[in-house]
């Protein structure tokens, strides 16, 4: 619904603004080039998905009691964008225009534990997962006249992401992490990284922007951006995993290390708590898709060459 309402209103201010540009404008049809950076702001937060079998919760252990907990939260909307993109102008209005562009989310805490030395059988831990992704952004382009060097334009199109990952960072440290009497660590420090590989998926963009020209050939721009799609789940890789700074990798079962997405677990699948047989550690085990938002408003400026 935000997304249609988004459109309409874009759609609406490019047909008033039509309206009262100057008629006389004849500007021919000609090719451009753009470069920019991006932020983004997250527009919309729903919470995480499981993460390693932990919930998408903050919780708080205190004397071996859980004192508080709530849910976590938040989009990977949020983050810089660098691009490149490549215009064409049919006429003095109506253009069409494909970027290509590099993501990088920042950072964002997907699940959390809290303990004191008091709970010693509980781990302290804290997952953080980040996103980095190459797209490509086919658009339409609406240039609604000149006037004093400034340009105005709408832009509406889709994202088709066609290289990423989400990358989820785990660390836990024991809440008593010695023992004085045996001389050795009761549990070890523990660090694993998880790469999680998304199937095809295609999101939706919309922006209002206007460039003010320069010289005779290159022009600033400045674009406010709206964009929204999701990212759906495919494999999970462990990737690095140590105990106490020591890599420990190779210690890990076929089933600890790779993971399929299924939309459906059943007696067929790879996973002890649905399949009678139990868990077959020698292959990758099955566990249910998930869906992380990719939501932001951003703005975006750059220059622009026109031949």
């Amino acid at each position: 619904m935000k997304k249609n309402l988004f459109i309409l209103g874009l759609m609406v201010c490019s047909m008033t603004m039509l309206g009262q540009t100057d008629k006389n404008d004849t500007k021919k049809e000609n090719w451009y080039f753009k470069v920019g950076g991006s932020y983004f702001g997250q527009t919309a937060a729903t919470e995480f998905p499981t993460v390693g079998g932990n919930l998408p919760l903050n919780k708080t252990y205190v004397g071996g009691k859980l004192v508080s907990e709530e849910s976590v939260t938040g989009s990977f909307g949020e983050g810089f964008r660098t691009g490149i993109a490549a215009g064409y102008r049919f006429n003095a209005r109506v253009g069409v225009e494909m970027g290509v562009n590099y993501y990088s989310s920042t950072d964002k805490t997907m699940a959390q534990t809290s303990t004191d030395a008091n709970t010693p059988t509980i781990y302290n831990f804290k997952s953080v997962g980040k996103i980095t992704a190459f797209d490509v952004a086919p658009a339409l382009v609406l240039f609604l006249g000149e006037h004093s060097g400034f340009e105005p334009y709408t832009k509406v199109g889709v994202i088709v992401p066609i290289h990423g990952d989400l990358e989820i960072t785990t660390d836990a440290t024991p809440a008593v992490a010695y023992n004085s009497a045996t001389s050795s660590y009761v549990y070890g420090n523990v660090r694993s990284v998880d790469q999680i590989k998304p199937n095809p998926t295609i999101g939706f963009t919309a922006a209002l922007g206007t460039s003010y020209k320069l010289g005779k050939h290159i022009s600033a721009f400045a674009e406010l951006e709206y964009r929204n799609f999701t990212v759906h789940g495919k494999t999970k890789e462990t990737t690095a995993f140590t105990v106490n700074g020591n890599d420990a990798l190779a210690t890990r079962s076929t089933a600890q290390v790779h993971t399929n997405y299924v939309n459906r677990l059943d007696v067929n699948s790879n996973n002890d708590l649905t399949n009678p047989s139990g868990l077959d550690s020698t292959k990758p085990k099955d566990e249910l898709s998930s869906y992380v938002g990719i939501s932001g408003l951003g703005l975006t400026l750059g220059l622009k060459y026109s031949l």
